[in-house]
Formats: C-alpha cells, sequence, structure tokens
C-alpha cells in the first residue's frame, strides 16, 4: 500500500478515537508521557553511574 494513505489512515483513526473516546485518548496520551518520563530518569540514571 501506499504510506500516503497509510498515514492518513492512521490521522483519521486517532481522530475518530479522540472524538469518539476524549478521556481514553487523554488516558492514553498521559500513560505515553509517563513511559517517556520513566525512560528518561533510567537513561539519565545510567549515565551517572559511568565513571
Amino acid at each position: 500500500m501506499n504510506k500516503k494513505y497509510l498515514k492518513l489512515a492512521a490521522i483519521a483513526f486517532v481522530a475518530w478515537y479522540v472524538i469518539s473516546r476524549p478521556d481514553g485518548a487523554a488516558s492514553l496520551v498521559n500513560s505515553g508521557l509517563g513511559g517517556l518520563g520513566n525512560a528518561a530518569d533510567s537513561l539519565a540514571q545510567f549515565m551517572s553511574a559511568i565513571p
């Protein structure tokens, strides 16, 4: 398939999900950002442990 159509389909799905379930979408974004924060903290601890 063409990448352009897959990208448009993904954007349409995200828009539909946000409109139909805003609480679920907000929870998903919150979880994702929390995971990125945890990953950044772990990376910082690793870098500070290197002599």
